[in-house]
């Protein structure tokens, strides 16, 4: 991924951070000159040896599995908030631009077993289920249900390498970069605010 050096994100632990709160993202590969995608949510996790891992499932219809033999390289792509930033905003003539959040992890997939599918799955539910007021565990579900999981692939990523972008606006003076955070909070649209959110944290950039 393309960024310039004033955009890169090379905080590990607000990279990880992000990877855990937006964890629904695009697995990439190519098989024989294709490109295969899959959305899914893809779990980070970081192990004793100090090892990153991404974690997730595909149905066993999802002919991208079967490519994982051939060539183990996959690229995952996250996404955070994102939204367009008017040159009318400044106190100068500028061009339009963007500002987003996104993460790009490359590394070696490997498909899992049976049982690690389980608890692979039992790691997720419980992830998700934990603000449930009436939370599901993989091991009250009854055997007929838990044939549903013999129809899916899980698999473990160890990543290689992580590529981050933050670009919220960080070669703005502190007048303009200010005033973003203000036109964007007025907008009331929840990217929009994701992103000034950002950027006022952010702001000890500027200050």
């Amino acid at each position: 991924m393309y960024i310039p050096d004033i955009y890169k994100n090379e905080n590990q632990e607000e990279v990880i951070n992000f990877l855990q709160k937006n964890s629904f993202g695009i697995l990439i590969n190519q098989n024989s000159g294709n490109i295969l995608a899959t959305h899914i949510p893809l779990e980070f996790e970081l192990k004793e040896d100090g090892k990153q891992f991404l974690e997730g499932h595909i149905s066993k219809e999802n002919p991208q599995w079967k490519t994982f033999e051939n060539d183990d390289r996959v690229l995952a792509i996250f996404s955070g908030p994102n939204s367009y930033i008017s040159p009318s905003w400044y106190d100068h003539e500028n061009v339009p631009t963007w500002n987003y959040i996104a993460v790009h992890v490359y590394g070696k997939v490997k498909v899992l077993n049976y049982e690690e599918t389980l608890f692979s799955l039992k790691k997720l539910v419980d992830k998700y289920e934990a603000n449930s007021e009436n939370p599901i565990r993989i091991e009250n579900l009854s055997e007929k249900t838990m044939r549903q999981a013999r129809g899916i692939v899980a698999f473990q990523i160890e990543i290689t390498s992580i590529e981050a972008v933050k670009k919220i606006s960080q070669n703005r003076d502190e007048k303009n970069y200010q005033n973003i955070i203000s036109e964007l909070e007025k907008t009331e649209d929840y990217n929009a605010c994701q992103i000034a959110q950002e950027m006022a944290k952010n702001k000890t950039h500027h200050d």
